[in-house]
């Protein structure tokens, strides 16, 4: 990994802590404990598109790690890192489908995020208490999913943009 990559990798882990703070303070709906926007994963999200593999899975080990030590404990940290394997999976190989809009990518990233947490709260708790949750989690990670990608697509413009500008 060269000098570039490692200042591009610490930035953007520097971002995606700062954004999942933010995040931390922003009540979507406290009637469903643990609902979020996910802002950092937006930073997950431009990985997905303007990095390696590696690149973008490290950076998310980057962002569970520091943010389980930083927000938070170890059963967080399970949630996180479960959420966040398959939701990385799950966007980096949806990337690799032609034509696909980075809205789709993001939903589906969502999606895969709940069904990480799910699958370990199955696994910690039981299975009636998460499966009955389960809906209303994956409601939101679909319409989080959404957002994060329509904000993404502007974002990813502006980048675009800004690099042809530079290139020019």
């Amino acid at each position: 990994m060269n000098v570039r990559t490692l200042t591009k990798m610490a930035l953007l882990t520097a971002v995606s802590l700062i954004l999942g703070w933010i995040d931390s303070m922003i009540p979507i709906l406290p009637q469903i404990p643990g609902i979020k926007l996910g802002l950092a994963n937006l930073v997950l999200l431009y990985a997905a598109f303007y990095m390696t593999p590696l690149e973008t899975v490290l950076l998310m080990l980057l962002k569970v790690g520091l943010s389980s030590l930083l927000f938070g404990n170890a059963v967080s940290a399970l949630y996180a890192i479960a959420g966040g394997v398959l939701s990385v999976a799950t966007m980096l190989l949806m990337r690799r489908v032609r034509g696909i809009s980075v809205i789709t990518v993001s939903t589906f990233g969502g999606i895969a995020h709940i069904i990480g947490q799910c699958a370990i709260g199955c696994i910690l708790l039981s299975p009636r208490p998460v499966l009955t949750y389960a809906p209303w989690l994956l409601v939101c990670g679909l319409l989080t999913g959404v957002l994060l990608g329509v904000g993404a697509r502007a974002a990813f413009y502006g980048i675009e943009r800004y690099e042809r500008r530079r290139s020019a």
